[in-house]
């Protein structure tokens, strides 16, 4: 009988929450600014009856970098505007979210379908305290972020790639890249 080789043998991490201090995570405005855009954001920027032409001028307001002919519809969410930077002619679709502790750059010609995620945050599997492990997000001009697709922390998604429908993209797609959900790229 054939014997098998054993699955290499990992310590459990014996997780202690309350010890996570947060170290490294910088929230880039004082307090009453994170309060003033928690505000604006949930009374009116995800709201359905906001124009979509003020959500850019709100995003400005709070220190986002936003291109012309921008269309953010309703339901988005920006964690932290100041970290945000959008090109020209971009789409971001309902209840898209972008979850920017760090930076996420959105170049020109870019979609970001409905439901989709952009998440710069994480944390260090292997730390008992669960201590941060972020990093940026950026998508180059002309890039697409299909709908309930997810990009991860550190990526960048190449120009003209796509992040197919329903995929994660945990690592770096090349340019003209197509990611699915059965980790295909063409």
């Amino acid at each position: 009988m054939a014997q098998t080789a054993a699955a290499p043998h990992r310590p459990v991490v014996e997780r202690s929450l309350r010890g996570f201090t947060g170290a490294g995570y910088d929230k880039g405005r004082p307090l009453l600014v994170q309060a003033a855009w928690f505000a604006v954001l949930h009374l009116v920027f995800v709201k359905w009856w906001c124009p979509d032409r003020w959500r850019p001028a709100l995003l400005r307001a709070f220190g986002a970098r936003v291109g012309q002919r921008v269309l953010i519809r309703h339901g988005v969410r920006v964690h932290w505007p100041w970290k945000l930077e959008i090109g020209d002619d971009v789409w971001i679709g309902e209840d898209a979210w972008i979850l920017n502790l760090e930076p996420v750059t959105i170049g020109h010609d870019c979609c970001v379908s409905q439901n989709a995620l952009l998440c710069t945050g994480s944390h260090r599997p292997r730390s008992a305290t669960f201590e941060f492990d972020n990093g940026p997000v950026r998508l180059e001009p002309g890039s697409w972020v299909a709908a309930r697709a997810v990009v991860l922390r550190g990526v960048t998604v190449g120009r003209g790639a796509v992040v197919g429908a329903g995929a994660v993209a945990h690592r770096d797609l090349a340019p003209g890249a197509v990611l699915t959900t059965k980790g295909r790229t063409a």
